[in-house]
């Protein structure tokens, strides 16, 4: 099996443990242990003492009932039966493409968005066909394109929703346009939903509420600023999760005790945990558009509310070599669009601490000005 380096994780390992202002991730600033157990105002007091009980084997397999039942709660109708934990969400994707995919089928990716969703699938031998997004109709992509690209064997479409980098949300008008081309051939509908929009959440829709063969994959790790415990879930019919479950046996044996334990602990807490990042989503987001409006070398299509953002930096330079400097020269970290096959743009992760960003986004415009 032969799969193409990945582009924007390849990045970050090497260079963000390097940064002093590490504008670049696409998660909600994350919480400290400390700040999380403070979420029910007893400091952790309970977590620790169900903890302090709990033997350090493998604990549940597919993760706890609680956990289940939490992660169910998030749908309308989905039985916690049918909810499987993973390691994050790439563990969720990895393992829905790898149950499913096999050499010669017809696979449809929304392009570009997180590059497991197009470079696996041709790993395992399917023939992949980009459905690409477009910066002059806000980032979305055009159903009319979809429909040129479906075949009668189309096995699954794959979407990134909100969008990894640029932050778009497809709304539940354009779901169902695609849910009803999906419905032509039988195909799968492949959603990974690790951003919510933290304003006007009720125009997001999971893909698992409005068709029997869509597949949501989530995780802690963006909307839920907790990264760290690498907790994410698979969501899907019954006959799909059973086959989930036989190819889950040769991905993973569980997340741990310790890991489970914690994600039912955020889960329980959701509201305070939305609430925060709310209000450090919406003055973060007030900062960038400031910033945006003021800087004659940046524009953007704004996100909605969404903890990632994909500008357009108006710079002489290949982008790649931009963002070096930039990273040794000013500290600062973005992610060039070159990984996303974007050249010209960067992802920028507005949703750091305040003081990060501000000051990161100061340097970005101190160091652009070389140019005037």
């Amino acid at each position: 099996m032969k799969i193409a380096g990945f582009g924007v994780e390849e990045w970050l390992n090497k260079w963000e443990k390097s940064a002093t202002y590490d504008i670049s991730q696409s998660t909600i600033a994350s919480m400290a242990m400390n700040e999380a157990l403070s979420l029910d105002g007893k400091d952790g007091e309970d977590f620790y003492k169900i903890l302090d009980q709990q033997k350090m084997n493998y604990g549940w397999i597919e993760g706890s009932p609680d956990f289940k039942q939490e992660v169910s709660n998030l749908y309308q109708d989905i039985s916690p039966d049918n909810i499987l934990q993973t390691n994050g969400a790439t563990g969720a994707n990895h393992l829905a493409l790898y149950a499913l995919i096999e050499p010669g089928d017809h696979i449809i990716s929304e392009y570009p968005s997180y590059q497991q969703l197009y470079d696996i699938p041709k790993s395992l031998g399917a023939h992949v066909d980009y459905w690409h997004i477009h910066e002059d109709q806000n980032w979305y992509p055009d159903i009319d394109e979809l429909k040129s690209l479906m075949r009668p064997d189309t096995k699954m479409i794959c979407l990134n929703n909100a969008n990894n980098p640029t932050g778009t949300l497809l709304d539940e008008t354009f779901l169902k346009q695609v849910v009803e081309l999906a419905k032509q051939s039988g195909a799968y509908v492949l959603v990974d939903e690790v951003y919510l929009p933290l304003v006007h959440s009720e125009e997001f829709v999971s893909i698992v509420d409005l068709y029997d063969k869509g597949i949501a994959t989530n995780s802690l790790s963006k909307t839920y600023s907790m990264p760290g415990i690498r907790v994410g879930w698979t969501a899907s019919n019954t006959a799909v999760a059973d086959l989930f479950r036989k190819y889950r046996d040769y991905t993973m044996i569980c997340c741990g005790v310790f890991n489970d334990a914690m994600a039912v602990y955020i889960l329980k807490h959701r509201d305070q945990v939305l609430d925060r990042n709310r209000k450090l989503v919406l003055n973060n987001l007030k900062i960038y558009k400031d910033w945006i409006a003021s800087e004659p070398r940046a524009s953007v299509v704004m996100p909605q509310a969404v903890s990632t953002s994909f500008p357009k930096l108006d710079i002489p330079e290949d982008i790649e070599t931009f963002c070096i400097r930039l990273l040794k020269e000013q500290g600062v970290l973005l992610v060039p669009g070159t990984r996303f096959d974007m050249p010209g743009h960067v992802r920028l992760g507005y949703c750091a601490d305040e003081s990060t960003l501000r000051e990161g986004l100061n340097r970005l415009s101190t160091f652009m000005r070389q140019y005037d």
